[in-house]
């Protein structure tokens, strides 16, 4: 599991470790760990020209300290500082070891190799001060490799609020941040790089899962298996504008998890979903009932027959505009624009913020957000939260969110929890994505086919 702390857990644990480590021992794990990384990405140091954009606090001194590691191998590096008062003893490193220092943006090389992004860390709030946003318009179109966080993010929320650093390649120290997992600061952090400090922390604030996660929470059948105790999933979706949208989210349910799909909509739509998947059947018992892809004007209609069944529902697209109170054991599947028409938000608010709109709706229906996005974030009603982190921006495309809602229905009914069973059908759908886009364009009905592929390479290991 790859987990995500706020600002206030990681100086606790820094404050714990430092009181067993010599001084500066924190600082030298995390600038060796830096200046490997740069190297590594420059393919390595002797004659590469590295700038370091350095602030006040610590990570300036991390910034320095490993240029000066970095000057010592051959490098040339020269460091803009940014403040009245930096990292002195990283300062006298780096001049030490061969490297200079300036104050004067003209005196930096026109075009270096890499810029080390050490402006403000995680105490830093949004946005840039005039210096220091010059600084980066002018090296705009140079590798940047960020220090910890690129500089101008609000780590604890996500939110990206005016002039800020976009990085390359992050190298974070210690733990993921909030900010590298959750939209829209993660679109400004590039290939993150973990550092381990040895630091010893509490519960994750942000969690994603990895394969080894997935592997372990996916449904398989045991050797008395027969189809009722797989699980049986409905799906209650399509109309005759969007009979489309009923064979996407049949084909996401259809995926092979569990042991039956039943279909139940519009007589003309129902013949369609039974000429591509032969093997779904009509109405009847299940475990799970996934509601509202094309479901039009029949959406509330869908949406209370399916709760008087008493399981849990995964309500999306049409069936979310009738959600009218609490939903507990349910998933609700919007992306921004949808949770705003919900909660009376602004979209662009919704979207500069969706940890705290995912936090909020989870606890106001009482139920399983899933947030769709470029990282998805899925959470529950005690603000704990997973963000999604496969998926490419192909997967963009309509009916995609069609074959999640059907793909998250199948994982309730093969007896995931709501949590977990919309984490790991989110994680599912996206590696579906990836692999069927193969780096180029791709369609909903894409995904579907590939999501056993998905399945079968994680549980074998190979995902």
């Amino acid at each position: 599991m790859l987990r995500a702390h706020t600002v206030e857990d990681v100086r606790r644990a820094e404050q714990a470790a430092m009181a067993h480590l010599p001084d500066g021992a924190l600082m030298q794990r995390a600038a060796a760990g830096l200046a490997v990384a740069v190297a590594d990405l420059l393919g390595g140091a002797y004659g590469r020209r590295v700038v370091l954009l350095v602030g006040p606090g610590d990570n300036g001194g991390d910034a320095l300290w490993a240029g000066a590691r970095l000057a010592g191998r051959g490098a040339s590096v020269r460091a803009l500082l940014l403040a009245d008062r930096v990292h002195e003893a990283g300062l006298d490193a780096l001049r030490r070891a061969g490297g200079r220092a300036t104050r004067d943006l003209d005196d930096l090389p026109a075009r270096p190799d890499v810029v080390v992004d050490g402006i403000v860390g995680i105490g830093g709030r949004p946005g840039l001060r005039d210096d220091a946003a010059r600084a980066v318009e002018r090296l705009a179109g140079v590798p940047v490799v960020a220090v910890d966080v690129p500089s101008g993010l609000d780590v604890d929320t996500g939110r990206v609020d005016g002039p800020h650093v976009t990085a390359d390649l992050t190298v974070t120290f210690g733990t993921h941040k909030v900010a590298h997992l959750v939209d829209p600061s993660s679109l400004t952090c590039g290939a993150l790089h973990l550092v381990d400090l040895g630091l010893d922390l509490g519960p994750a604030a942000v969690e994603a899962l990895q394969p080894g996660d997935v592997r372990a929470l996916l449904p398989r059948p045991g050797p008395d298996a027969q189809k009722y105790t797989r699980g049986v999933v409905g799906v209650r979706a399509g109309s005759a504008t969007y009979p489309g949208a009923a064979l996407l989210a049949v084909g996401g349910a259809n995926a092979g998890l569990v042991g039956m799909v039943r279909y139940v909509g519009p007589p003309e739509t129902a013949d369609r979903v039974r000429a591509h998947h032969p093997e779904v059947v009509g109405d009847g018992r299940v475990q799970a009932w996934v509601v509202g892809p094309g479901g039009g004007d029949d959406a509330e209609a869908m949406l209370r027959a399916a709760r008087a069944d008493d399981v849990p529902v995964v309500v999306d697209a049409d069936a979310l505009r009738h959600v009218d109170g609490p939903m507990p054991g349910c998933v609700l599947t919007p992306h921004a624009g949808e949770l705003a028409a919900m909660t009376g938000a602004e979209r662009s608010d919704v979207e500069a913020s969706p940890l705290a709109h995912v936090r909020d709706a989870a606890r106001r229906w009482d139920c399983v957000v899933l947030l769709k996005g470029h990282h998805t974030l899925v959470a529950d009603p005690t603000g704990r939260v997973r963000a999604t982190t496969t998926g490419v921006p192909w997967l963009a495309t309509a009916g995609a969110g069609d074959v999640l809602s059907g793909l998250v229905g199948a994982l309730l009914a093969a007896g995931l929890s709501p949590f977990d069973a919309a984490s790991v059908g989110s994680w599912v759908h996206g590696a579906a994505a990836t692999e069927a886009a193969a780096g180029g364009p791709l369609t909903a009905s894409r995904v579907a086919v590939q999501i056993p592929q998905v399945v079968r390479e994680t549980l074998s290991g190979l995902g």
